[in-house]
Formats: structure tokens, C-alpha cells, sequence
């Protein structure tokens, strides 16, 4: 295959450069599942607030042995989607796209942060665009199947959720503790905290540097942070941050404090996952230990397209989706579908970028 012209960036500030200004998504899915599978029988009592509906999403044909592999682990999708305003979870972009994949037996869980402008085939016509743009297109069955088609994956359900409502997540716990930079306290001060107070209806205070406590309002800024080194693979890693320390928290509440979580999160949630499914899981729930979390693409390159802006570009896909199972399923050797080496090999002729055009970005 002849290498089409590479269309390289010059300076990473060119990320930063034309992007309007629009809401941040933070990370509040995710820890649905975690309160899902730490709730046991109290969260049965509770599911009625949560939005429940059916998942109809196709897959890639995989090979028997994959299959057979896959059907040692749950994989569930987690969107972000931001939908306080109206309660409606089929629509809107998910700017925040996680798997969250349990080992059925060891009960390990190893979540991955899709970036939200990584280039896939959202609508399996071929045609390349950034993969947040599927939720908004087609709902929840798109993205699940956008995700299937281009990660060879398989998988069991979703849940969406308001990343809006981890500012209560966090006052529900009674705060998270954080090192801020001076650099990070001040653009909290300069404009995140003002427009979180706006979105959730409430007041904080200015922050420091330093370690320091901060509440839910104050820590869903320091997740929005963008425009510091690292752009937004940093705030991916601040918001895997969050969630590791929200973590400890979940596992460590008393009854009073799951009734406070609950009630803030349960009505912000849509699932497909069934009423058994989801007791199934709470019946085992103090087993599940967060291992490992990763942002996908593993080797990558942001470059610019025309009519698209700023791409995340895997380096290449299919080398990616053999990192990505070897990942999740432990597969050494996995060999991607004809599906996943069709669009990898679109998105090679579009970009012209190999895996040697991979950068590291720190993140």
C-alpha cells in the first residue's frame, strides 16, 4: 500500500487553537456500575428510579474460539451524555465513551476511556468521523454497535448517565481529596467553577494549590480541565484520578451514605441491563476490584482533517484491537475481522499514518 502524504501537526497548542467553547462531560457513568455491583440488596429497592430499555446492536463475525473466550467476561458500555434538563438518554453526544470489562471469575474490572474524537466507522457505510458523533446519531443501539464494529467486541449491555450529577456523587461521599497544581487551581477559579455553579444550580468557593478537599462542584471542574499541558489526554488522566478515589470511597459507605448516592445517581441512569442482571451482580458485589484503566487508542496521532477537525488517528487500528483484546481477554495473538482490517485499512489511506507515526503524549 503506497503512503499517502502525512499531514503533520506542527505544535500541540494547534489543538487547542479553534475549539469553541462547549460543556466539558466528566466521568459519572462509570461509577453506576460500581454502586450496581457494591448495592446488593438495598440497591433492589432502589432500581425503580432507573431508566431501563432493550439493546438491539449488531457484532463483527467473530471467530468460535473468540466468542467462547469473550463468554468468560461482561463487557458493558458506559456513556456520558448530558441530559439533566430534559431526562432523555437516546440522544445528545456522549463525549464520555468507557468499557468497563469484568472478569467473571477473578471479578477483576479493567476499564478503557475511548477518546471521544478517535476516528471510526460510525455508521458502517465506511464513512470515517470522530466516534462521539454515534450516540447522537443513532442513540445508545448505534454506539454499542459503532463499538462492536470497529473493537471487535461483543457487548452485554450499556448504561448511560448524566456526568452532571457526579458533583453530588462527590458531596454524597463527602468530597475527594486532591494535589492541585497553582496552574489547575487557577483556570478552576478563572472559569470552570463559575460555569459548573451554573449547570448544577448551586455555589462553591474558590480553590488553591495544594492538597486540599474538594467538593462535587469544585471537582467536576478540576475533571473539565482542558487547556493545560497534556490537553485532553491530562484530563483524561484527571478524571481516571477521580474515579480511583471515588472508588475507595464507594466500597467503604455505610447505609446512609449508599441512600445519598443512590438517589443522586439512580434518576441520571438508562440501562439495558435486566432487573436480574443487575441483582446478579450485587450479589457478589464486595468480589469486584478496579484493576486497571487505559485510554484507547494505545498508540495514536491527532491530526487535523478536512471537514472533521482535529482526529484522534489510531496507529495503526488493527494493531490497536490485538493491544486492546490482549488487554481485556488476555488473547496473545488475536487476529482482527476482516471487518476491523477494512477500516483500519480506510483510516491508513486517509491519514497515511502508521504505527511508526505514533506520538507519545505523556498520558
Amino acid at each position: 500500500m503506497k503512503k499517502v502524504p502525512q499531514e503533520r501537526l506542527t505544535k500541540r497548542q494547534r489543538l487547542m487553537r479553534k475549539r469553541k467553547k462547549r460543556r466539558r462531560r466528566i466521568l459519572i457513568a462509570e461509577l453506576v456500575i460500581l454502586v450496581l455491583l457494591i448495592g446488593g440488596v438495598y440497591v433492589g429497592s432502589k432500581l425503580g428510579m432507573i431508566n431501563f430499555s432493550q439493546l438491539i446492536a449488531g457484532t463483527n463475525a467473530l471467530d468460535e474460539e473468540t466468542r467462547k473466550l469473550m463468554e468468560g467476561y461482561t463487557t458493558i458500555a458506559v456513556f456520558g451524555v448530558d441530559n439533566r434538563s430534559n431526562g432523555d438518554y437516546d440522544t445528545g453526544n456522549s463525549d464520555v465513551i468507557m468499557l468497563a470489562n469484568i472478569n467473571n471469575e477473578t471479578k477483576e474490572v479493567k476499564l478503557v476511556s475511548v477518546y471521544r474524537d478517535t476516528a471510526m466507522d460510525v455508521d458502517g457505510d465506511g464513512t470515517l468521523q470522530k466516534c462521539n458523533y454515534a450516540y447522537n446519531h443513532g442513540g445508545p443501539d448505534e454506539a454499542v454497535e459503532m463499538l462492536n464494529r470497529n473493537l471487535d467486541l461483543d457487548i452485554d449491555g450499556y448504561v448511560s448517565a448524566d456526568f452532571y450529577a457526579l458533583a453530588d456523587v462527590v458531596d454524597a461521599l463527602g468530597g475527594v481529596e486532591i494535589d492541585l497544581t497553582n496552574e489547575e487551581a487557577a483556570i478552576m477559579n478563572q472559569s470552570y467553577i463559575h460555569f459548573v455553579e451554573d449547570v448544577v444550580g448551586r455555589k462553591s468557593k474558590e480553590v488553591a494549590g495544594g492538597r486540599q478537599t474538594l467538593d462535587g462542584i469544585q471537582t467536576v471542574s478540576y475533571c473539565r480541565i482542558r487547556y493545560t499541558a497534556g490537553d485532553d489526554f491530562k484530563r483524561t488522566e484527571r478524571q481516571r484520578q477521580v474515579l480511583s478515589l471515588l472508588v475507595d470511597k464507594v466500597k467503604k459507605m455505610n447505609v446512609f451514605q449508599m441512600n445519598d448516592l443512590i438517589n443522586a445517581v439512580f434518576p441520571n441512569v438508562a440501562t439495558s441491563f435486566k432487573l436480574s442482571q443487575i441483582l446478579g451482580m450485587a450479589s457478589v458485589m464486595r468480589d469486584y476490584e478496579l484493576t486497571e484503566t487505559r485510554g484507547y487508542p494505545f498508540a495514536m496521532h491527532v491530526q487535523s482533517w478536512k471537514g472533521r477537525g482535529d482526529m484522534v488517528v489510531p496507529c495503526t487500528m488493527e494493531s490497536n484491537i490485538k493491544q486492546l483484546h490482549q488487554y481485556l481477554f488476555g488473547e496473545e495473538d488475536y487476529q482482527p475481522t476482516s471487518t476491523v482490517q477494512e477500516i483500519s485499512d480506510a483510516i491508513y489511506d486517509r491519514s497515511g499514518l502508521g504505527e511508526e507515526d505514533a506520538l507519545n503524549y505523556g498520558y
